[in-house]
């Protein structure tokens, strides 16, 4: 039986993708314009940040799309197909659950936020103008 739900979703998986990835490049938001010198700050601030995420999870590309929105240039993380990522995933948050943002602070302290609501919700905060 438990081999049956996982081709189940495994076909559904393979067969609505691409449609999902279509959707969002379609629907891809514009990005906020900051001065020069504010998106250097954004970026610099976003170079201590990684999102761990599956290409085609509905509340990944919920949260990709926020980012484009708010012209946030953090690094995109599979942890569907890599392992080294999926593994780095596990060790820092416990759980494999994606979308998850890894963020270091300034005093080198790694905080691992989960649930797209949340790191959006965080995001807004941190670098909406």
């Amino acid at each position: 039986m438990k081999t049956l739900v996982r081709t189940f979703f495994r076909t559904l998986r393979t067969v609505l993708g691409p449609f999902m990835l279509l959707k969002e490049r379609l629907t891809q938001p514009r990005g906020v314009n900051r001065a020069p010198a504010a998106q250097a700050a954004v970026d610099l601030q976003c170079q201590s940040m990684a999102l761990y995420q599956f290409s085609t999870c509905p509340f990944c590309i919920k949260v990709r799309q926020e980012m484009r929105r708010l012209s946030l240039p953090i690094e995109k993380r599979d942890a569907q197909h890599h392992v080294a990522n999926r593994d780095e995933l596990l060790q820092g948050s416990g759980a494999t659950k994606v979308p998850c943002l890894k963020i270091i602070d300034a005093n080198g302290h790694t905080q691992w936020l989960q649930d797209s609501t949340a790191i959006v919700t965080y995001l807004r905060a941190r670098f909406q103008s």
